[in-house]
């Protein structure tokens, strides 16, 4: 931690916030509002805005990787890694082999050194393949069990990884059939309260829909969930999830895919979980 002056004090970054101390060298509660416009304080401020913005996308993109199945070249993982943020995104992510089979979980990377992981046995390995792969959690077999492994290690996964919820596709399911009315029906008593729901959980709108988009085995496909697309203070409610492709043609069921479906199911589940519930009965 480096100190700059700022007026009669000196300023400087610990934990992500801008501290101050006095002449005397006594750290202070907070920054007086005196030095608040010294170009110190701005642009430390600014620092900490700006690191904060490149956490969250770090994290983001891992989370992409993740969900669009995108393989990653191992060169992009071992240069960004030194970054502490991509670190922290990356870290104790789980790493499958070009066999689909769990390798372990993500500890170390550098140029020349490949990555090193801790594998199912609890022991370091190192592996370097020509792309690294971050399974989405559905098509991980023993999910269960890699949870309880995960807990057994202290992992703690910055990136939703193990511990995202998932839904499997019912065998029952109509496959035929071209939508899910599970999660439709959910009150709102404005139309910007689930507008901003979705914004909130990190989904687009678009057209009157929540959309979320998947790449899978290399298909672009697109859940929606109709949320309303009038004034602002009308009532609305949550409307039937269905899968189109990027033509815009509605699939059937037996054409979605595993992630489609659970990112699917997971988006309308959200969103329908702010809906307004008016008594107990109706909450059970």
């Amino acid at each position: 931690m480096g100190w700059v002056s700022a007026g009669d004090y000196e300023v400087a970054l610990d934990g992500g916030k801008v501290v101050c101390r006095n002449a005397a060298g006594r750290r202070l509660k907070s920054v007086p509002s005196k030095i608040a416009d010294e170009p110190a304080v701005v642009g430390l401020r600014q620092l900490v805005e700006w690191l904060d913005r490149h956490e969250r996308r770090c994290l983001a993109d891992v989370e992409r990787w993740m969900v669009r199945s995108l393989p990653v070249p191992l060169d992009v993982v071992t240069r960004v890694w030194p970054d502490p943020a991509w670190q922290a995104a990356l870290r104790d992510v789980v790493v499958t082999g070009e066999d689909g089979r769990v390798a372990g979980f993500l500890r170390d990377a550098g140029t020349g050194r490949g990555l090193g992981l801790v594998d199912l046995d609890g022991d370091t390995v190192r592996i370097a393949p020509d792309l690294v792969r971050i399974p989405h959690p559905v098509l991980l077999d023993d999910l269960e069990e890699l949870r309880e492994f995960a807990v057994e290690l202290g992992v703690e996964q910055r990136a939703q990884q193990l511990f995202r919820e998932v839904w499997h596709r019912p065998a029952a399911v109509d496959a035929e059939g071209t939508q899910v009315d599970e999660y439709a029906g959910g009150s709102f008593k404005e139309l910007r309260f689930l507008h901003g729901r979705a914004a909130q959980l990190g989904y687009r709108v678009r057209g009157g829909h929540a959309v979320c988009p998947v790449l899978e085995d290399g298909r672009g496909i697109e859940a929606r969930v109709w949320i309303g697309d009038y004034e602002g203070y009308e009532e609305t409610e949550t409307g039937p999830l269905v899968w189109s492709d990027p033509a815009g043609r509605v699939l059937k069921l037996g054409q979605v895919g595993p992630v489609a479906w659970s990112e699917g199911m997971r988006m309308a589940a959200a969103l329908y979980a702010g809906r307004v519930i008016e008594d107990e009965e109706q909450a059970a």
